[in-house]
């Protein structure tokens, strides 16, 4: 009966370390997506707010102070997102240090009586 009860034991264990490194994958994924979504609002919040420095009219030619302003922003741009990438690449080294157990979504029903 022993024998029986050894393999269920060392399959849960097996099933519960595997449910750990899922979480903490699942975990990295919406940690690193996070990060993509504030880098790209605030690239879109500058260009929404700052882009007239260096968008022509329709039709136009940029003028040299708009073409210098476009080379501001790009280099930006690169820097936020080299630097946002950056920390995305670090969330997994850093989650190496942590044991993650995903809680699940959980609903309280109230009952009435």
């Amino acid at each position: 009966m022993e024998d029986l009860m050894q393999p269920k034991s060392e399959y849960s264990k097996t099933r519960e370390d595997q449910y750990r490194l899922d979480s903490k994958d699942r975990l990295s994924k919406i940690l690193k997506k996070k990060i993509e979504t504030t880098m790209i609002g605030a690239l879109s919040s500058i260009e929404e707010n700052l882009g007239f420095l260096w968008k022509a009219e329709d039709g136009e030619k940029q003028t040299k102070d708009q073409i210098l302003m476009n080379g501001l922003y790009q280099k930006i741009r690169s820097e936020i997102l080299d630097k946002g990438n950056a920390q995305a690449r670090n969330i997994d080294s850093e989650l190496n240090q942590y044991d993650v157990k995903w809680l699940r979504y959980s609903v309280s029903i109230p009952v009435r009586h």
